[in-house]
């Protein structure tokens, strides 16, 4: 019995030293989120820190609410990115563990 639960172990610590890795990589990355065709973007980090707003201001001197719309859509769209990068970095960490069906990681 020692024998598996010490391999499973040393994979739990490998998993956690990838998992460390895989956010810190994740940290440093920068997205952009647009909207409205680049007449609002936003630059986030994979912390959700961001970065940079940048607004056509020409386009919306008319417009202030559509300006809020877009920037507020620029920033779904910059959250999604860094979503969709998170999804895509840690989904692969578990597969050499041999997990129960069902059992997903990170937690």
């Amino acid at each position: 019995m020692r024998g598996p639960l010490a391999g499973l172990m040393q994979q739990a610590q490998r998993m956690q030293e990838e998992l460390k890795r895989a956010q810190d990589e994740l940290a440093t990355l920068e997205v952009t989120g647009q909207a409205g065709g680049g007449l609002a973007t936003v630059v986030m980090t994979g912390r959700h820190e961001v970065r940079r707003v940048d607004v056509d201001r020409k386009a919306f001197a008319d417009d202030p609410e559509m300006a809020e719309d877009l920037i507020a859509a620029a920033f779904n769209d910059a959250v999604n990115k860094v979503a969709e990068l998170t999804q895509q970095r840690m989904s692969g960490l578990g597969a050499g563990m041999n997990l129960p069906p069902g059992f997903k990681l990170p937690f």
